[in-house]
């Protein structure tokens, strides 16, 4: 199936419920407890949130303005396939197979498993069988595959059912997004409303900290709380994957890109106040489930499993929403016959890109029973910063091989807004890796997850020429 033929059915709300959904997933829920621990503050945490939801949003609008130039489905891969050719295109690809969006649906099924067993209770083996098995990467770190091995069995089992669901149906896949983004609205909006209301919080919590931190403690630990925000932010680069199939491309894909962006930064500062409000920033910091601890103080016990079982259903839609999205840059790549050609066909019967998505499933399935939560978290973000950088780059890029082409939006604040991005993201890239390394050589991680991403994406180098020489041959 060529990609003209793919049919131009998502409008401007659906391509905004794309975006909210995809972003509003398992971070905010999940990272806002390590983020405590690393900056010891509750304005430096409102901060964090803040600053990575802007430069996610101006990140965005860069985006949109190539998003609305180049509306093809497979997203960046087709913007840098105009920018850097097909070898570096390849390479985003790769990564994207290997690493960013299997390891986002992995990261997200792990988080939607761990509350579940909030309910299940699921088996889970002794620390010492646990550690029984290791895998060793020379010069990255350790593995423990059965480590927590119930909830990633659970995690294991969602992605196989969603995967399948996708499979079978787009319109059924489809129909479950826009509900579960609606229901995932609401019960933010819920949980919100809920802990501010309760009367049983203090707004000295949104200033007081007990163990301040300073210096290089400090700085380290604002690098390593940006990762969980930017890992909460990010998704947002879904929209353009499929972006064949959106109408008036030109102009919705820029403004479902900002009307989506700037409500999720909406959204995860209020939900940040509500914790801060009912929890002290140390509590927020030794909470495994910050969500459940903050309504369990306004409303009760009870009501922690209420929000447990809502957590559930906010990755859910995640999750599949993710599983809809991502698969389709395998499918483009695949077109391009620069990947495994069987990949770039669609089911006969159900018309869906269904070798793509199996292809994706399987190894999304590998990377949870790795690794935890927050190394396949870590993974993935890095990575789709570096990509994310290079997308920026890439605008100047463009303007000048490209100069007569048509831009139904322009970037804001070009070449200022941009050039100031691009810095932040270099520095973001450098200081993840030096406190991966640094992190490692204290013993705070077993993986040094930066790295390890890079080392995967490498690894495309030599399957791009294996598949060039069999295109050309």
């Amino acid at each position: 199936m060529d990609q003209t033929q793919l049919k131009k059915t998502i409008g401007l709300w659906p391509a905004v419920s794309i975006i909210i959904g995809s972003i509003i997933g398992s971070g905010v829920f999940m990272k806002p407890a390590t983020m405590a621990q690393q900056v010891g503050s509750p304005l430096w945490l409102t901060a964090v949130w803040i600053v990575a939801g802007l430069f996610s949003l101006i990140g965005a609008l860069i985006y949109a303005e190539v998003g609305a130039m180049l509306p093809e489905t497979g997203g960046q891969y087709v913007y840098f396939k105009h920018m850097y050719g097909r070898f570096v295109a390849f390479l985003y690809g790769w990564a994207a197979f290997a690493v960013i969006n299997t390891a986002a649906v992995a990261a997200i099924s792990f988080v939607c498993a761990q509350y579940a067993d909030y309910f299940l209770h699921l088996p889970r083996l002794s620390v010492a069988a646990e550690h029984s098995f290791i895998v060793h990467l020379p010069f990255l770190g350790n593995l423990y595959p059965l480590e927590n091995l119930g909830v990633k069995l659970f995690a294991v089992a969602l992605v196989i059912g969603l995967t399948l669901l996708n499979y079978i149906s787009v319109r059924a896949g489809s129909a479950l997004q826009v509900i579960s983004t609606i229901v995932k609205m609401l019960v933010i909006a819920a949980l919100v409303f809920g802990i501010f209301f309760s009367g049983k919080g203090s707004v000295h919590n949104f200033v007081e900290t007990v163990h301040p931190k300073s210096g290089i403690g400090l700085l380290s630990g604002l690098v390593g709380a940006l990762t969980g925000a930017f890992m909460a932010y990010d998704g947002w680069i879904n929209i353009t994957f499929v972006g064949g199939e959106i109408s008036n491309p030109q102009k919705t894909i820029p403004r479902s890109l900002f009307a989506g962006v700037f409500a999720c930064i909406l959204v995860y500062v209020l939900v940040n106040q509500a914790y801060l409000y009912v929890l002290p920033i140390d509590k927020v910091a030794a909470s495994p489930l910050v969500a459940s601890d903050a309504i369990a103080v306004a409303l009760g016990t009870t009501s922690a499993a209420i929000v447990a079982a809502m957590v559930v259903i906010c990755t859910f839609g995640a999750v599949n929403g993710n599983i809809m999205s991502v698969a389709r840059v395998t499918y483009a790549m695949s077109i391009d016959k620069l990947f495994l050609t069987w990949t770039g066909k669609e089911h006969p019967r159900f018309r869906t890109p269904g070798n793509a998505l199996l292809l994706h499933g399987i190894w999304s399935c590998v990377l949870i029973i790795s690794g935890s939560f927050d190394m396949l978290a870590d993974m993935f973000t890095f990575i789709s910063w570096i990509a994310y950088l290079m997308g920026a780059v890439g605008i100047f890029i463009l303007r000048k091989k490209m100069p007569h082409t048509a831009r139904p939006y322009r970037a804001w604040g070009y070449p200022l807004l941009a050039a100031l991005f691009i810095g932040f993201a270099s520095f973001y890239v450098v200081s993840t890796i030096w406190n991966d390394v640094n992190n490692y050589n204290t013993g705070k991680a077993p993986v040094i997850n930066s790295l390890l991403g890079l080392a995967i994406t490498v690894l495309g180098v030599p399957v791009y020429w294996y598949f060039r020489k069999r295109k050309t041959s």
